[in-house]
């Protein structure tokens, strides 16, 4: 965009300019973390007044700002420094709307190359005035005209993808869910956290005396809910599996203990909770700057995937995708590089799942590979490497060849890219929810979320 400045000497009493700027909630978020302002009343998600509602007020000096935005790019523009601003304050705004900033020549003084502006800042849609002040600045005296350039971009660590899951989640029935040794915080706090959020309706089941002693630890109550008495941690997996048997739980979630332990009686070929799938691993992941959730897979559960086991991984997730509305998911299957290579036999299985999903053998999706990294996420880089295909740059779904690089691309995500990750095990009767126990509140409660999203569109008749 070209940029010229009005110099002291061009500009007229009367001379006016204006700017629009729609006020988003992560514009809230940015301006509490530079300004240290963590008032909850500016904030999307918080309830500062205790109305049980988030107010998302634009705070004031946010307001105040957007006048500097004409006066530093405008009017005078380039070169404008500030002397004085006063500013009085009509009303409010809010996170969504749309702000037009505009400011007025009201006099000029060649002392120090004083110029005086009316500042104004009014809501888009009503018109009604926010803000209204007088600004005295030092005008530039040298002309100034250039071709402006995008500052280094701003990722905000809002995670929006989880967000919009857990509004979806919440209005359903609460999921009834087998919670397997719930013994430290983080386990129980994860179930506890959940079930207020009408996402589940925990059965723990472990030993009980060690239970109600991390909820003594945490201050919280387990009034109302049920306790099975299963002091040996096999013992506690094989109850819950029994649970769903018996039509007393929906989803079984994984507290502390090893995640062999939990799958052992899942996987049992007589008692277990087979449904002829393999059992896969997904990740959900929400990763700050992209645009729609990512799910890796299979990063937990299947080591050195054979092709047959891989139809079964693709299959698990774009089942899973569907049910968190994305209506025709698409599978990057990956491998290092875009072509099929007979010496990395993961291009080759890349390339024959890809035929496969072209002859419905696996469906609800479009399938592509092998796909590099690269060129599975980003589409200008599919297009470098003359790469068309609908799922090229757009992947929904990444397939990792073996559970190490889903493993290591999952935790990349995680803790270089700030993911947050929901993780889930699909393939049983009963969606299986799967947390690490470095896991926050947010990757739990998303993993219920995810579950009970699936298990609403299935019936509960596929994990």
């Amino acid at each position: 965009m070209h940029i010229e400045n009005r110099t002291f000497d061009e500009l007229k009493i009367g001379e006016t300019a204006e700017l629009r700027r729609l006020c988003t909630a992560d514009d809230l978020l940015v301006f509490a973390n530079v300004s240290g302002n963590h008032n909850p009343l500016h904030l999307f998600d918080a309830d500062g007044d205790g109305d049980g509602h988030p107010e998302a007020i634009v705070p004031g000096a946010y307001v105040a700002a957007l006048v500097t935005a004409v006066l530093g790019n405008v009017l005078p523009g380039a070169g404008t420094l500030y002397r004085s601003q006063t500013s009085v304050f009509h009303a409010y705004a809010h996170a969504g709307e749309e702000l037009v900033s505009k400011v007025t020549v009201t006099d000029k003084s060649d002392r120090e190359s004083m110029v005086t502006l009316a500042t104004e800042v009014r809501r888009a849609g009503d018109g009604v005035v926010v803000l209204s002040g007088v600004a005295e600045v030092t005008a530039p005296r040298r002309k100034v005209a250039y071709d402006s350039h995008d500052l280094p971009g701003l990722i905000v660590q809002r995670h929006r993808h989880f967000e919009r899951l857990l509004q979806k989640a919440e209005p359903l029935p609460a999921l009834r869910t087998a919670v397997v040794c719930p013994e430290e915080p983080n386990a129980l706090g994860g179930a506890l956290k959940a079930r207020d959020h009408t996402l589940i309706e925990p059965v723990l089941i472990g030993a009980p005396d060690r239970i109600a002693e991390t909820a003594r630890e945490m201050g919280v109550s387990l009034e109302g809910i049920e306790i099975l008495a299963e002091p040996v941690h096999r013992d506690a997996a094989r109850r819950a599996v029994q649970l769903v048997h018996e039509g007393r739980a929906e989803a079984i979630m994984k507290g502390h203990l090893h995640t062999d332990m939990l799958l052992r009686p899942i996987l049992d070929k007589q008692t277990g909770l087979r449904m002829g799938r393999r059992l896969t691993h997904i990740f959900v992941m929400d990763v700050p700057g992209v645009d729609h959730p990512l799910l890796v897979t299979d990063a937990a559960i299947n080591i050195a995937p054979d092709l047959k086991t891989k139809v079964d991984i693709v299959q698990n997730a774009i089942d899973l995708a569907i049910s968190l509305g994305i209506e025709q998911p698409k599978a990057g299957v990956l491998s290092a590089t875009e072509t099929v290579n007979p010496d990395i036999p993961s291009s080759i299985d890349a390339a024959l799942l890809s035929k496969m999903a072209d002859r419905g053998q696996i469906t609800g999706g479009l399938v592509d590979g092998p796909l590099a990294m690269d060129n599975a996420v980003d589409i200008a880089a599919a297009r470098t490497k003359g790469i068309r295909s609908a799922v090229a740059g757009r992947a929904d779904i990444l397939v990792a060849p073996n559970l190490d690089a889903g493993n290591m691309l999952a935790k990349q995500l995680t803790y270089i890219s700030h993911a947050e990750a929901a993780g889930v095990v699909m393939g049983a009767r009963v969606p299986v929810i799967l947390n690490s126990r470095a896991d926050d509140d947010m990757s739990r409660l998303a993993s219920c979320a995810v579950a009970a999203l699936h298990h609403a569109r299935t019936g509960g008749g596929a994990g």
